[in-house]
Formats: structure tokens, C-alpha cells, sequence
């Protein structure tokens, strides 16, 4: 990397940091068209399962290859590196396959748009674990680890346990949409964002770096919008859905 980019690093997380914020703005009026709410008028559409391998894939394959090309890689950015390769490699190569999503569809636009997104995340957090960081056998007694490490797991039960809930809901033949229940779906309408928000925040006490903490800031600015898109989606499409839930954060919004 050219010495004038590395000289202005910081820099540039930061002004990455700052479009989140713009984003989580944008995401109050618009709702990203995948899922429960895709529209057609967004362009051509891709097959669901393949939008997500594909847009999903970058963020695997970088840190992969710099954990296995970096000058300053060890033990240690091997694990901080490889809960990051857990959660994309569930993401990339097995969530897509798991999801009965039948003949849906979603926008070539938002899985270019992801795939962007990702490139330039993981590359960020690449760089500093495989060139800037300074990770020292200590750092598995320092709070960071001993907070971050059980928390990101934790964030990880949880987000798999949500999606395997909602992979479950429709009997064979079934289609449309039903009331999820059980796990956290009894406080919150979208648990399995709640624990990737998880994973992302304590990710970021974990590698304990800008770029780290600029993941957990845009995960926030682009989940917790679309939980709320979830929640109202439920209230609106059941008259009997539980009134107690609350969107993202048990017991609080």
C-alpha cells in the first residue's frame, strides 16, 4: 500500500465512520428492498441464495488472504481474524443454502451495493490485522480478549439460533409469512440482528482498533433501521402479534 494511504489511514476510517452515520439517516426513510421487503422496481433480480453468496463472499475471502499473507499476523490476529471468518463463512456458504427463500428474489442493486460495502469493510479491517496491528500473547489476559471473545460467541449463538427458529417456521408446502416464536423472539421481533449487532460491538472491543469499531457503528446504522422495518412489517401483517415485543433491543426499542 502506497506510503501517503497508510500515512492517512486513520483518515479514511473515519470518513467511512461518518457515512455510516449518513446512512443510518437515509435508513429511517428508506427501507432496503430484500427479504419481506423486496419491490421489483429496483432493477433486475438475482436469485436470493446467490445474491447473498455472492455479496457475502468478499468479506470471507479478504481476511482470509490476509491472514495468510501479513507481515504482522500471529496467534492472536489468527483468532481475532478467525471469528471473523465464522461469521462470514456461516453467511457465505451455509446460510444461503439453509434458507427455504423457494424461486424469491432480490436486486442486482442491493447485492452490488453489498458487495462494495464489503469490500471496502473487510479491506479496512484486512490491512490493519495483517499490516498495522501489534497483537501480543498478553493481549489473551487484557479485558479487550476476556470481555470481547465470550460476547462475539454469545452474538453468534445468537444470531444462528434466530435464523434456525425462522428457517423452521413454515411447514412443507407452506408459504407466507407467520408469527416467529421461541428464543429471544419473545422480546424482540428481530433477534437474529440482534445478535450479529452483538457480534460486530464486541468484535470491536476485541481487535480493539478504528476499523474494527467502524464495522460495529455501520452494523448498527444498517440493522437496527431494518429491525424496526421487521417490527412495523409484523404489527401491520398480524392483528394478534405479541404488543409486548419490542423491535431490536429487549425490553428497551
Amino acid at each position: 500500500m502506497k506510503p501517503w494511504i497508510i500515512e492517512h489511514f486513520d483518515l479514511f476510517v473515519g470518513m467511512w465512520m461518518a457515512l455510516a452515520g449518513g446512512t443510518f439517516v437515509l435508513l429511517q426513510f428508506v427501507t432496503a428492498p430484500f427479504g419481506r421487503h423486496t419491490k421489483d422496481s429496483w432493477g433486475p433480480m438475482i436469485k436470493n441464495k446467490y445474491g447473498w453468496l455472492l455479496m457475502e463472499l468478499p468479506s470471507f475471502v479478504i481476511i482470509l488472504i490476509s491472514l495468510l499473507v501479513g507481515s504482522k499476523v500471529n496467534a492472536i490476529t489468527w483468532i481475532i481474524g478467525g471469528l471473523w471468518l465464522l461469521h462470514y463463512f456461516n453467511r457465505t456458504f451455509v446460510f444461503p443454502f439453509r434458507i427455504k427463500s423457494g424461486d424469491k428474489l432480490m436486486p442486482l442493486f442491493i447485492t452490488g451495493s453489498a458487495i462494495l460495502f464489503n469490500l471496502f469493510n473487510a479491506g479496512l479491517n484486512a490491512y490493519y490485522l495483517a499490516e498495522l496491528s501489534s497483537y501480543s500473547v498478553d493481549w489473551i489476559t487484557s479485558w479487550q480478549f476476556i470481555v470481547g471473545l465470550p460476547l462475539f460467541m454469545l452474538g453468534f449463538a445468537i444470531n444462528f439460533w434466530s435464523d434456525e427458529i425462522l428457517m423452521n417456521l413454515r411447514k412443507p408446502g407452506e408459504t407466507g409469512y407467520v408469527i416467529p416464536h421461541g428464543g429471544l423472539f419473545k422480546y424482540v421481533s428481530a433477534p437474529n440482528l440482534f445478535g450479529e449487532i452483538i457480534e460486530w460491538t464486541s468484535f470491536a472491543i476485541l481487535a480493539w482498533s478504528l476499523p474494527a469499531l467502524s464495522f460495529a457503528l455501520w452494523t448498527f446504522a444498517n440493522l437496527v433501521p431494518r429491525a424496526v422495518a421487521h417490527h412495523k412489517f409484523y404489527l401491520r401483517k398480524f392483528f394478534d402479534y405479541p404488543k409486548e415485543r419490542k423491535a431490536v433491543f429487549p425490553f428497551v426499542y
